[in-house]
Formats: C-alpha cells, structure tokens, sequence
C-alpha cells in the first residue's frame, strides 16, 4: 500500500538531470529537457515504504527544490 506521495513541480524544473540520475526508476528526462516523474498523474505519484529511499535522494539532489516526498496522511 502507498505510504507516501512524490510531488514534483515540473514548470520550474532546469532539467538538470539529478533525479534521473540517483532514481532511474523513476526519473527520466523529457524531450523539452525537464524531468519527467515515472507514472505521475497531475505530476503525483504514490509510492511505497521500499521506494522512499530512491525519491528522497532524487528530491535531496534537486537543487532548485521542485520534488516533494510526503507521507499521506
């Protein structure tokens, strides 16, 4: 079950490339050069307990702070 939510605020991304980087399997990088989040819906996705680790360091190594990881409530 879902324990936390990825929120990534892509209209300010600068298409680094950090997150592709450091969580493959959720980041990817889109052709207009920002970051895409994986099977994000409105630029949301719900991830489990195991996956928290890999979207932490991807939101640690943002540098302009556009990803979120937030546990539901």
């Amino acid at each position: 079950m879902a324990k936390y939510t990825v929120k990534h605020d892509r209209d300010n991304c600068i298409g680094c490339g950090a997150c592709t980087m450091v969580c493959p399997d959720f980041w990817s990088m889109s052709d207009d050069g920002k970051s895409v989040l994986k099977g994000n819906v409105n630029n949301q996705l719900d991830i489990e307990e195991k996956d928290y680790a890999c979207n932490k360091e991807a939101a640690d190594s943002c540098p302009v702070n556009v990803i979120h990881v937030e546990e539901k409530a």
